[in-house]
Protein backbone atom coordinates (compact mmCIF):
# COMPACT_ATOMS: atom_id res chain seq x y z
CA UNK A 1 0.00 0.00 0.00
CA UNK A 2 2.84 2.37 0.90
CA UNK A 3 4.52 1.73 -2.47
CA UNK A 4 1.32 2.58 -4.36
CA UNK A 5 0.79 5.85 -2.46
CA UNK A 6 4.44 6.77 -2.89
CA UNK A 7 4.24 6.15 -6.64
CA UNK A 8 1.08 8.27 -6.87
CA UNK A 9 2.70 11.19 -5.02
CA UNK A 10 5.83 10.96 -7.14
CA UNK A 11 3.97 10.77 -10.49
CA UNK A 12 1.44 13.54 -9.86
CA UNK A 13 -1.77 14.19 -11.78
CA UNK A 14 -2.09 12.49 -15.15
CA UNK A 15 -5.42 13.93 -16.25
CA UNK A 16 -5.93 16.33 -19.13
CA UNK A 17 -6.68 20.00 -18.48
CA UNK A 18 -10.25 21.19 -18.95
CA UNK A 19 -11.04 22.32 -22.51
CA UNK A 20 -11.44 26.04 -23.09
CA UNK A 21 -15.10 27.07 -23.41
CA UNK A 22 -16.29 27.82 -26.94
CA UNK A 23 -17.45 31.45 -26.94
CA UNK A 24 -19.10 31.15 -30.37
CA UNK A 25 -21.45 28.31 -29.37
CA UNK A 26 -25.03 29.27 -28.46
CA UNK A 27 -25.92 29.10 -24.78
CA UNK A 28 -28.17 26.39 -23.38
CA UNK A 29 -30.92 28.90 -22.68
CA UNK A 30 -30.81 29.99 -26.33
CA UNK A 31 -31.08 26.39 -27.49
CA UNK A 32 -34.01 25.72 -25.17
CA UNK A 33 -35.93 28.81 -26.32
CA UNK A 34 -35.27 27.91 -29.95
CA UNK A 35 -36.64 24.40 -29.51
CA UNK A 36 -39.81 25.57 -27.80
CA UNK A 37 -40.26 28.23 -30.51
CA UNK A 38 -39.90 25.60 -33.27
CA UNK A 39 -42.05 22.87 -31.75
CA UNK A 40 -44.33 24.62 -29.32
CA UNK A 41 -44.47 21.30 -27.43
CA UNK A 42 -42.25 18.45 -26.29
CA UNK A 43 -40.12 16.52 -28.77
CA UNK A 44 -40.38 12.79 -28.10
CA UNK A 45 -37.20 10.86 -28.88
CA UNK A 46 -36.80 7.09 -29.22
CA UNK A 47 -33.19 5.96 -28.84
CA UNK A 48 -31.96 2.72 -30.42
CA UNK A 49 -28.51 1.29 -29.77
CA UNK A 50 -27.87 -0.68 -32.94
CA UNK A 51 -24.60 -2.19 -31.72
CA UNK A 52 -22.36 0.58 -30.45
CA UNK A 53 -19.50 0.60 -27.95
CA UNK A 54 -21.66 2.75 -25.59
CA UNK A 55 -19.52 5.88 -25.98
CA UNK A 56 -22.37 7.74 -27.69
CA UNK A 57 -24.84 6.45 -25.10
CA UNK A 58 -22.80 8.05 -22.32
CA UNK A 59 -22.94 11.39 -24.12
CA UNK A 60 -26.69 11.02 -24.78
CA UNK A 61 -27.23 10.20 -21.10
CA UNK A 62 -25.34 13.39 -20.22
CA UNK A 63 -28.13 15.32 -21.98
CA UNK A 64 -30.42 14.29 -19.12
CA UNK A 65 -28.23 15.81 -16.39
CA UNK A 66 -29.08 19.18 -14.80
CA UNK A 67 -26.52 21.06 -16.92
CA UNK A 68 -28.09 20.25 -20.30
CA UNK A 69 -31.61 19.81 -18.84
CA UNK A 70 -33.08 18.05 -21.86
CA UNK A 71 -36.57 17.77 -20.37
CA UNK A 72 -36.54 21.42 -19.36
CA UNK A 73 -35.81 22.22 -23.00
CA UNK A 74 -38.93 20.36 -24.11
CA UNK A 75 -37.40 17.04 -25.16
CA UNK A 76 -37.91 13.65 -23.61
CA UNK A 77 -37.04 10.05 -24.31
CA UNK A 78 -39.95 7.67 -24.80
CA UNK A 79 -40.10 3.88 -24.57
CA UNK A 80 -42.36 3.28 -27.54
CA UNK A 81 -41.59 4.20 -31.15
CA UNK A 82 -45.33 4.84 -31.61
CA UNK A 83 -44.96 7.94 -29.42
CA UNK A 84 -41.72 9.17 -30.99
CA UNK A 85 -41.17 12.15 -33.26
CA UNK A 86 -37.46 11.46 -33.73
CA UNK A 87 -35.41 8.25 -33.85
CA UNK A 88 -31.88 8.62 -32.45
CA UNK A 89 -29.67 5.71 -33.59
CA UNK A 90 -26.17 4.98 -32.32
CA UNK A 91 -23.58 2.51 -33.47
CA UNK A 92 -23.11 0.47 -36.61
CA UNK A 93 -26.14 -1.68 -37.31
CA UNK A 94 -25.26 -5.19 -36.22
CA UNK A 95 -26.75 -8.15 -38.05
CA UNK A 96 -28.82 -9.01 -35.00
CA UNK A 97 -30.24 -5.47 -34.68
CA UNK A 98 -31.10 -4.93 -38.35
CA UNK A 99 -34.66 -6.28 -38.14
CA UNK A 100 -35.34 -4.56 -34.80
CA UNK A 101 -34.23 -1.22 -36.25
CA UNK A 102 -36.46 -1.65 -39.30
CA UNK A 103 -39.44 -2.53 -37.10
CA UNK A 104 -38.82 0.46 -34.84
CA UNK A 105 -38.66 2.75 -37.86
CA UNK A 106 -41.85 1.26 -39.34
CA UNK A 107 -43.71 1.69 -36.03
CA UNK A 108 -43.01 5.43 -35.88
CA UNK A 109 -45.78 7.79 -37.03
CA UNK A 110 -45.19 10.09 -39.99
CA UNK A 111 -43.34 12.40 -40.43
CA UNK A 112 -40.31 10.34 -39.38
CA UNK A 113 -37.07 12.02 -38.40
CA UNK A 114 -33.96 9.86 -38.05
CA UNK A 115 -30.66 11.09 -36.62
CA UNK A 116 -27.56 8.86 -36.78
CA UNK A 117 -25.16 9.62 -33.94
CA UNK A 118 -21.40 9.16 -34.08
CA UNK A 119 -18.96 7.97 -36.69
CA UNK A 120 -20.28 4.41 -36.33
CA UNK A 121 -23.83 5.52 -37.06
CA UNK A 122 -22.59 7.47 -40.08
CA UNK A 123 -20.49 4.85 -41.86
CA UNK A 124 -19.79 1.99 -39.50
CA UNK A 125 -16.79 3.78 -38.00
CA UNK A 126 -14.14 1.53 -36.51
CA UNK A 127 -16.35 -1.53 -37.00
CA UNK A 128 -17.05 -0.88 -40.70
CA UNK A 129 -19.03 -3.40 -42.72
CA UNK A 130 -18.23 -7.00 -41.82
CA UNK A 131 -19.95 -10.34 -41.42
CA UNK A 132 -21.39 -9.08 -38.11
CA UNK A 133 -22.04 -5.43 -39.00
CA UNK A 134 -24.14 -3.88 -41.75
CA UNK A 135 -22.31 -0.56 -41.42
CA UNK A 136 -23.95 2.84 -41.09
CA UNK A 137 -27.60 3.44 -40.26
CA UNK A 138 -28.34 4.91 -43.72
CA UNK A 139 -27.74 1.49 -45.28
CA UNK A 140 -30.78 0.15 -43.40
CA UNK A 141 -33.23 3.06 -42.95
CA UNK A 142 -33.40 6.63 -44.36
CA UNK A 143 -31.39 9.11 -42.27
CA UNK A 144 -32.20 12.82 -42.09
CA UNK A 145 -29.11 13.98 -40.22
CA UNK A 146 -25.76 12.57 -39.13
CA UNK A 147 -23.88 13.85 -36.08
CA UNK A 148 -20.18 13.12 -36.51
CA UNK A 149 -17.71 12.43 -33.71
CA UNK A 150 -16.39 9.52 -31.73
CA UNK A 151 -18.31 10.15 -29.55
CA UNK A 152 -19.90 13.53 -30.30
CA UNK A 153 -20.23 15.88 -27.36
CA UNK A 154 -23.63 16.38 -25.71
CA UNK A 155 -23.72 19.92 -27.11
CA UNK A 156 -23.13 18.58 -30.65
CA UNK A 157 -25.92 16.02 -30.18
CA UNK A 158 -28.28 18.72 -28.90
CA UNK A 159 -27.40 21.00 -31.83
CA UNK A 160 -27.99 18.11 -34.25
CA UNK A 161 -31.40 17.39 -32.76
CA UNK A 162 -32.34 21.06 -33.03
CA UNK A 163 -31.09 21.20 -36.60
CA UNK A 164 -33.14 18.16 -37.55
CA UNK A 165 -36.42 19.67 -36.31
CA UNK A 166 -36.07 23.14 -37.84
CA UNK A 167 -38.99 23.59 -40.24
CA UNK A 168 -36.87 25.19 -42.97
CA UNK A 169 -34.46 22.27 -43.07
CA UNK A 170 -36.58 19.17 -42.50
CA UNK A 171 -38.12 19.06 -45.97
CA UNK A 172 -34.86 18.20 -47.73
CA UNK A 173 -32.40 17.56 -44.92
CA UNK A 174 -29.41 15.38 -45.68
CA UNK A 175 -26.93 17.07 -43.41
CA UNK A 176 -23.97 16.34 -41.26
CA UNK A 177 -23.09 17.98 -37.96
CA UNK A 178 -19.48 17.93 -36.81
CA UNK A 179 -18.06 18.51 -33.37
Amino acid sequence: MFNTISRMLHTGLLTEPLPAPDQTAPTLATRQKELLKILGRALCIRHVDAGSCNGCELEIQALNNPYYNLEGAGMKFVASPRHADLLLVTGPVSVNMEEALKRTYDAMPDPKLVVAVGDCGACGGFFGTTYASRGGVARIIPVNLTIMGCPPSPAAILDGILRSVRPTETEDLKGTVSQ
